[in-house]
Order: structure tokens, then C-alpha cells, then sequence
């Protein structure tokens, strides 16, 4: 599938700073793809972001100016027009799509207190709050929204630090830079938060002035809220028994994983560079995820990578020299759809100032 999507919608055109792509004092040969790459939705008004499948459905996040929705549709139909939650009452903003298996949609939403985790149960009107009632009194302000396929359990994480609510909600309502929007890792960590022209690698030993976040576990069947400490971007397995997160320590990202009841806790990756945004293979045996290590931590050359959990070999995935590739999620168990800042036209060696979706099979 080679599917291009452009909308003519009438809306203004957005001025948004073109993701930083460095300048190269002599021509350098383009790396060859490991294993080429399909655009699946590619939109020139809209930003495309953090695609999730489940069973028959892809969900992904559509921002234009000030609008945010979340959009569903069938994983091998992404030319139609699908199923679109969109905001309900003025200044509301919808973000963190969740797909569900039976086509249900999760998301969360500034509709009641600060922000709040709903789903819509894939038929009627009706929308489901899937915590409990500390988020909407403001105690907590979810982030990095996921579930199980079955709807059964969720995710989130969110900051105890007080002083840094007003930020997330400000950030949640009206992202700072369309790069942040394709790498939300980032808002909890002091240096990455904000966009700037020239970034820290992110490494061991680089100092975050930010208060690790916690990552929080509900099972709908009995309300039941438990709490990872020092865990954020956390991931469900298919069976809903096992928990792959990203935990940051002395300024280096790994990912680690658990059962759901918080034994056998396991460290995956100990990469003096980064890795986030883990997701696990339809059959439970792989997990991707996002790294910058092939790029010595740098912030906006990200690449997708595999690592088996039976073997704990890593794969990479995806090499395009400049591409800041993330959101990464499972289409099958051989095919990987994630947003990236690519050119169409050019993806393995140009970029784009906007986020869109594009698979790879290997």
C-alpha cells in the first residue's frame, strides 16, 4: 500500500518553523534504506501523530492551528474518510488516541476539570470515563494515554510536581512548536521541553531538573489504580498481563518492563542513549520502540528499532539520516506504521515542517 491522502479543506495555510535539518559542509551520499518506507497518510494542512492499531482500526491524532481531534479507520482502508471524535463544546481539545479492537477510541479531553481520560465505546453516542475521579478534580494530569486491545486496562503517567501542572495543561491545549507535538517524551525533561534551535544530547550523565513522573495502571473491571514510580510512555502487552514503560536515570532513557501486578521487574535496553515510545508486536514476542542512538543522542534523528524478548537482540528499522521518526506502533506482526517529519518525496533524505504517517514491512 502507497497510499497519498492530501484534503483541500479551504483553511488558511499554517506558518509553523520547519523542523531543523542540519547543514552539511559537503555533499554526503544518502544512506540506503534498510527496509523501504510507504507513506500511508500524508497531509499538507494537517499533523499527523502517535498512530495506535488494534484489531481492524488505526487511531491518530489530527492537529490544525488550534484544532486537535482524534481520527479512526479501518488499518488497510486509510484513503477513507473514517470516524472522527472531535471537539464538543468550544476551546476543547482532544488528544492521545487509543485504538481499541472492538473500534472503540480512547482519548483524553480538557472537557471536565483540567484534562480528563474518556473512551467512546465504538457505537452510539456515548463516552466512557475510564479513571477515577482523582483526575478530574485535578490531582492528576494523565499523559501518554494506552490500553489493552480488549479496553480492559489503561495507562498514563503523570507529574507530581504542582508547579508543573499549569505548564502540561497549557502544553496539552496549545503545543509550544510542531516538533514537540511528534515527541511528547519530552515534556518531562527540563531540557528537551521547549523548542529551541540546539539541543543536549541526550545521554548518561546530562542533568534533568525535573521530578521523575509516575506511571498509573487501571483495571476497568474493578477501578483498581496502581502506580509504577520513575515510569512514564507505558505499553500493555496483547494479553494484558505484562507492562513495557521508559524509565529515565542520570539523564539516560531504557525501557524495562514488568508484569502488571509489579513483579519480575526487567531492565530491556542499558543504551548510553536514548530510547522511548515502546510498543509491543501483535503476538507479544517484540517490542519497537524510538532511539537516537545510532545518531549519538541527538534529539531530532530518531530511528525505529526491534528488540526480541526472547533473545533480547536489537533490530534497526529505519536509518533515514535526518528523519525525526516516532510514534511507532504494529500494523502486524512484520509491519511498523509511525509518524515522521519525512518528504514525500524524498524521505530518506529530506524533511518536512509537519508530522505524517508511514509504515515499513522488514
Amino acid at each position: 500500500m502507497n497510499t497519498l491522502w492530501m484534503r483541500s479543506l479551504g483553511l488558511g495555510v499554517i506558518a509553523i518553523a520547519a523542523l531543523a535539518e542540519p547543514i552539511l559542509g559537503h555533499a554526503k551520499a544518502v544512506e540506503k534504506e534498510l527496509f523501504p518506507v510507504e507513506s500511508v497518510l500524508f497531509d499538507k494542512k494537517h499533523a499527523l501523530t502517535y498512530p495506535t492499531v488494534a484489531g481492524k482500526f488505526m487511531v491518530y491524532n489530527e492537529n490544525h492551528m488550534d484544532s486537535f481531534s482524534v481520527v479512526r479507520l479501518p488499518v488497510d482502508q486509510s484513503d477513507m474518510e473514517g470516524k472522527r471524535v472531535d471537539p464538543t463544546m468550544l476551546n476543547e481539545v482532544l488528544r492521545q488516541g487509543v485504538a481499541l479492537k472492538d473500534g472503540g477510541i480512547g482519548y483524553v479531553s480538557n472537557r471536565i476539570g483540567p484534562i480528563s481520560a474518556w473512551f467512546w465505546q465504538g457505537k452510539g453516542d456515548s463516552h466512557v470515563a475510564i479513571a477515577n475521579s482523582t483526575l478530574f478534580r485535578g490531582g492528576l494530569v494523565p499523559q501518554h494515554l494506552n490500553a489493552s486491545a480488549d479496553g480492559q486496562t489503561w495507562c498514563f503517567d503523570a507529574t507530581f510536581e504542582k508547579n508543573r501542572h499549569n505548564q502540561l495543561l497549557n502544553e496539552f491545549s496549545r503545543p509550544t512548536h510542531s516538533e514537540v507535538l511528534g515527541q511528547d517524551w519530552r515534556i518531562y525533561n527540563s531540557n528537551y521541553v521547549m523548542y529551541k534551535m540546539g539541543y543536549l544530547n541526550t545521554k548518561t550523565g546530562v542533568r534533568n531538573k525535573f521530578e521523575s513522573p509516575a506511571l498509573f495502571i487501571l483495571q476497568r473491571r474493578n477501578n483498581e489504580l496502581s502506580m509504577v514510580p520513575n515510569a512514564f510512555d507505558g505499553t500493555i502487552s496483547p494479553d494484558g498481563k505484562r507492562i513495557v514503560f521508559v524509565r529515565e536515570v542520570n539523564g539516560n532513557y531504557d525501557l524495562w518492563l514488568q508484569n502488571r501486578d509489579g513483579t519480575n521487574l526487567t531492565q530491556l535496553t542499558t543504551d548510553t542513549f536514548g530510547e522511548f515510545e515502546p510498543a509491543f508486536s501483535p503476538d507479544g514476542k517484540k517490542i519497537a520502540f524510538v532511539s537516537n542512538r545510532d545518531s549519538d543522542g541527538n534529539v531530532r534523528q530518531t530511528s525505529l528499532y526491534v528488540i526480541s524478548l526472547a533473545t533480547g537482540e536489537v533490530t534497526r528499522i529505519t536509518n533515514a539520516p535526518h528523519a525525526t521518526d516516532g510514534g511507532v506502533t504494529w500494523k502486524d506482526n512484520h509491519t511498523l506504521i509511525f509518524h515522521s517529519n519525512r518528504d514525500l518525496k524524498k524521505p530518506q533524505s529530506k524533511t518536512v515542517s509537519d508530522w505524517n504517517l508511514w509504515q515499513v514491512e522488514f
